[in-house]
């Protein structure tokens, strides 16, 4: 990774080893992986959730440490595969796990969607299996979401690159590089230092917030799983910065929950396009318009939300 930004601070690099464990994960059609990757080549590069048309790489999680692994597609729609290659001493049990879970697809609750909705089964067929991606690793989601309030996500792209560059730690599998946040040196990072980076005054206090509550202890992210819907949004709405818009978010792409996020100006104006004539629909009439997704919201979302791509 070259970059003017990764002289600011120095990095935690770790090469794993070139002897590479791989293994392979199915999934049931339709499902078209890489259309549902597409979402991190088109806002930009991150360094954290890497896509360049092939090759996948992020990492998740396991016991508190940081993991690669690498993704390559093997399948198609109607017979999705993946091959997954990760450092040799990993714990492939886990990031297969991981894996299985990248998608959400409810195929059951989308077909009785589309069996009287014909605009979600019109959308289906023109973006046949696109669907979401889950973002596991959780203190990244909501970095993610943070760099994202009020810019457009080439933008959010950018800065998060650079927050990852400087308060990251690098990951090597073959020939490829991942970057995983790390919440500790966050925590201790200044203001003025995430200014530098050009994130707002704003969003540099939240950031660091966040870090420090989660190395507090004070969110504690590994019990959010477990959590109600409800029960997740008032914990990170406790933190300064974290509205509403944010932990709907993080319901539906970080934990998978079949969540509407009738507050998104994107998800307003998809919504306002198929089901209101091109009107701007209130939160309000965006939830009430939705609520018949039922099981099959996080689908539904996404490919509505394809249609402004």
């Amino acid at each position: 990774i070259s970059s003017n930004w990764q002289l600011e601070l120095s990095y935690h690099d770790m090469k794993a080893s070139h002897h590479l464990c791989r293994f392979s994960i199915e999934w049931p059609g339709p499902l078209d992986i890489p259309s549902s990757l597409e979402v991190f080549r088109r806002s930009g590069d991150d360094g954290i959730d890497r896509w360049d048309g092939h090759v996948l790489i992020r990492t998740t999680r396991i016991e508190g440490q940081a993991v690669p692994y690498l993704c390559q597609i093997t399948g198609d729609v109607d017979t999705p595969s993946m091959s997954v290659a990760v450092a040799r001493d990993t714990s492939i049990a886990a990031v297969e796990a991981v894996v299985r879970q990248m998608f959400v697809t409810a195929p059951a609750a989308l077909e009785a969607l589309m069996s009287h909705d014909s605009k979600i089964a019109e959308l289906e067929t023109h973006f046949r299996g696109l669907r979401p991606v889950l973002q596991a690793e959780p203190f990244t989601a909501i970095v993610r979401s943070i760099t994202a309030q009020q810019v457009n996500l080439k933008w959010a792209a950018t800065t998060r690159r650079r927050l990852a560059e400087c308060y990251g730690r690098r990951y090597v599998l073959g020939s490829h590089e991942v970057i995983a946040l790390e919440p500790e040196r966050l925590a201790t990072a200044k203001v003025e230092e995430l200014r530098a980076l050009q994130l707002t005054t704003r969003k540099s206090e939240y950031v660091i917030g966040l870090a420090q509550a989660v190395v507090a202890g004070t969110l504690n992210l590994e019990t959010l799983p477990q959590a109600t819907d409800d029960e997740v949004i008032e914990r990170l709405t406790a933190l300064r910065g974290l509205g509403r818009w944010t932990a709907e978010w993080f319901l539906a792409r970080a934990l998978g929950r079949p969540r509407v996020v009738a507050g998104d100006l994107g998800v307003r104006k998809a919504i306002g396009t198929l089901y209101f004539q091109g009107q701007m629909p209130s939160e309000t009439e965006v939830r009430d318009c939705t609520a018949h997704w039922g099981a099959a919201a996080g689908v539904a979302q996404q490919l509505v939300l394809q249609t402004l791509v």
